[in-house]
């Protein structure tokens, strides 16, 4: 083991002189800044608290310092849209490709506030702030129930979704779909359960066994009146006072506001759609080689959306590797053209150690997870197909910007800013600079147990066409 992880460890070394010069601090990158912290208090940002999202302040500083020209951004992960919406109130068109069906009401709900039809909506959301009229009616509309939402609210909490949801089929389409955004809003402040990155945590008192060995005490759990009123008050009010929002760095967008566009589906099927040389800049954060499972994480949120079990599997197939649970994706299959990628990948002599040591700890049985090598294959096999058809979509000149995580597994730390660095100066863009926070991160208390802490880079990468 010891003599595998000193030559990753040398490799490693290598591909960092090799990046010498464009690895640098940047101290305005604050964990705050590139993470959804700086959004907590923002308008209309602060709506739905998506924790994997970096903030709006990010996106405007990147674009303003790189003086990206006028045109249409991309981001292939759009998750809840904050590339989009940051990047249209300073003037660009902006799209998005989203496939989590979470992600995509949240971005659409957000447009609906954007269409000259504001008035209609507060007038509603006042009227049901007033009114309740969930505790009136007797009619409920029953929801999805998934094996990991099954008991995940109070009962009299169940039952007053099930009464709103049935209030919201008087309501015209897009007011009821305001309204119902607004129920996820609070979803997990109302539940049992609180999201924690690979899974749902669960409170005791929700009579499911939860994770670890630490009974879980989530304190206080909101009522749903409370919580939906106070949710609709909130969006009330930032539309009342739109345009108010401070931001960090100081932007000038004349005035103009770009158009939003939402793509629904996999980046790595509707990348290959999108024209040659026409967006500007790609902003974005893809999903980290974390192990994180987005599809159980907003598993509440999917069930009020009438995901079925199929649904959520194939979901949790369709995003890029980074859970366990990923299967490998037959890549040339999908698009013949990615070969240039593939090929990249298999030639990268440290990716090629890291996966070779991999696969020598699961047939030590020395993983936690038999699934790890595979996943972090599938991860930066993917992650440069998309990275190729980025490169493809952008105008000749045109930044990519990109925030990611290191991460590390049985001891050996994976550089992931230095592999997708080098894939993409292999794909043909210029690595302007690699920008690490100030602040690292440690690894989990698995690896530290077992290995010792090592300081991890957070980093935003730039690249040039």
């Amino acid at each position: 083991m010891h003599l595998f992880l000193d030559k990753i460890h040398d490799m490693e070394q290598d591909l960092t002189h090799h990046f010498d010069g464009n690895i640098l601090t940047d101290r305005n990158l604050t964990r705050k800044v590139v993470s959804f912290q700086a959004n907590k208090a923002k308008p209309q940002y602060r709506w739905y608290k998506y924790k994997e999202a970096f903030s709006a302040d990010l996106v405007e500083y990147l674009l303003n310092k790189y003086e990206t020209p006028a045109g249409t951004i991309l981001d292939p992960f759009a998750g809840a849209g904050t590339a989009l919406f940051a990047g249209s109130s300073i003037g660009f068109d902006a799209d998005g490709i989203e496939l989590l069906p979470v992600g995509q009401r949240i971005i659409e709900a957000r447009l609906l506030t954007l269409n000259g039809k504001s008035k209609q909506h507060l007038e509603a959301m006042k009227r049901w702030i007033t009114d309740k009229p969930w505790e009136k009616t007797k009619e409920q509309k029953e929801f999805s129930v998934l094996r990991i939402t099954a008991m995940a609210y109070p009962k009299e909490t169940e039952t007053l979704i099930k009464k709103y949801l049935a209030c919201l089929e008087s309501e015209k389409s897009s007011v009821a779909s305001l309204l119902l955004f607004a129920l996820l809003c609070v979803l997990e402040t109302i539940s049992y359960t609180r999201k924690d990155g690979q899974y749902l945590r669960w409170d005791y008192r929700s009579g499911r066994r939860g994770f670890g060995k630490k009974e879980f005490n989530k304190g206080e759990i909101a009522s749903f009146t409370q919580a939906i009123c106070d949710k609709l008050n909130e969006i009330v009010s930032d539309l009342q006072n739109s345009g108010n929002g401070s931001s960090l760095f100081s932007s000038d967008s004349n005035g103009h506001t770009g158009k939003v566009r939402l793509l629904k589906g996999s980046c790595l099927n509707v990348l290959p759609t999108l024209p040659s040389g026409f967006y500007s800049s790609v902003i974005t954060s893809p999903p980290y080689c974390n192990r994180y499972d987005y599809t159980r994480t907003y598993a509440l949120e999917h069930a009020i959306l009438g995901v079925s079990e199929e649904e959520n599997l194939r979901l949790r197939q369709s995003m890029i590797s980074c859970t366990v649970e990923n299967r490998e994706k037959e890549l040339l299959s999908m698009n013949a053209e990615w070969k240039k990628a593939t090929d990249i990948c298999g030639n990268l002599p440290l990716l090629s150690e890291l996966l070779s040591y991999l696969d020598s700890m699961k047939r030590n049985k020395a993983l936690n997870n038999n699934g790890i090598p595979r996943m972090v294959r599938g991860y930066f096999y993917e992650m440069a197909c998309v990275i190729q058809e980025c490169f493809r979509v952008l105008k000749q000149g045109g930044y990519m910007f990109m925030v990611n995580d290191n991460v590390r597994y049985a001891g050996a730390s994976i550089s992931v800013d230095l592999l997708l660095s080098k894939i993409a100066e292999e794909v043909g863009f210029t690595v302007e600079n690699i920008l690490s926070l100030p602040q690292t991160k440690g690894n989990s208390s698995q690896q530290m147990g077992a290995h010792g802490r090592d300081a991890l880079r957070k980093c935003v990468y730039i690249w040039r066409k």
